[in-house]
């Protein structure tokens, strides 16, 4: 684990529980994409850097999840890198908070408020190209999260975040965090499009041939939207869906899994809502959904 591996004549990343990118610029100046997931992570970066000699110019968020943003601010308080994050991202980047409540839906208690889901406040503009140096440039990766982003080089890497899960994650966890499913799909669909040297996700092995992987996730959307359609044949609740997934897919109950699933879970019902396949009714004081 944090070690380091070339994938093109610049571009670099450290594989680590979120990989993280590593891109050499001008002399012996680097920039990150993104930092890992807690202090211990950037300490482990920081010991990469100094081995080589090389000074941190910017990190580069791709989102602001806690295990993306960890290492923000134990890097940006030791080099003084600045620190770039696209669109709302970089609200829950400078706002940590945002995100526990977000997916809580209110002020979460203190077992949602730890660096899994809630990393140490870090100062950061908003991500635009002019920001970027040169020979990188912003692909967007909407659906995962806001306004994820992922990156392109000009020597033929591309970055791609948490736009898709290994076959190995989806096998284990099965209902991966989602934000937006129709902008997920869509993200998808492009990636099986784009050519590279070598893809770099966040949470899969690096590859040059991503469009097997990225279908495989699009099916799985799929039988998860199936799934749930299934269970609305009768008009149930919210917390009943939910319960029955976990039973369906054998996964383990705990508050986190409580606040990702329950959240993506609802995603999926919005998705199929707008798309004319479930909808919504009230009765008896309960919010019940029904597939059509």
């Amino acid at each position: 684990m944090y070690e380091l591996h070339q994938v093109t004549e610049h571009c670099y990343y450290i594989q680590s529980p979120a990989k993280v990118g590593l891109i050499k610029l001008e002399g012996n100046d680097v920039c990150l994409i993104d930092s890992g997931n807690d202090k211990d992570a950037g300490r482990k970066i920081r010991q990469i850097l100094d081995t080589n000699g090389w000074h941190l110019r910017a990190i580069y968020n791709t989102h602001s999840n806690a295990d993306h943003i960890g290492g923000n601010k134990y890097l940006q308080t030791q080099t003084g890198c600045d620190i770039f994050a696209p669109g709302i991202e970089r609200d829950f980047t400078v706002h940590p908070l945002l995100e526990p409540s977000f997916l809580y839906g209110g002020f979460p208690p203190q077992s949602l408020r730890h660096k899994f889901l809630m990393a140490q406040e870090s100062e950061a503009d908003e991500l635009k190209q002019e920001a970027l140096p040169e020979g990188l440039s912003i692909l967007p990766l909407p659906g995962h999260f806001f306004d994820m982003v992922g990156f392109r080089s000009d020597d033929g890497a591309v970055y791609l975040a948490d736009c898709l899960s290994s076959s190995e994650t989806l096998e284990k966890y099965q209902i991966t965090f989602v934000y937006d499913v129709a902008a997920y799909l869509k993200t998808l669909e492009m990636v099986k499009t784009l050519e590279a040297k070598v893809f770099i996700p966040a949470h899969a092995e690096a590859t040059e041939d991503i469009a097997p992987l990225a279908q495989r996730n699009i099916d799985k959307v799929q039988e998860i939207a199936d799934r749930i359609l299934q269970i609305c044949k009768q008009p149930c609740i919210f917390e009943s869906i939910l319960q029955q997934l976990f039973l369906a897919f054998g996964l383990t109950m705990n508050i986190e899994q409580y606040v990702l699933v329950g959240s993506t879970v609802r995603s999926y019902l919005s998705w199929l809502k707008d798309t004319g396949r479930a909808d919504y009714i009230f009765e008896d004081g309960q919010m019940l959904w029904r597939a059509i």
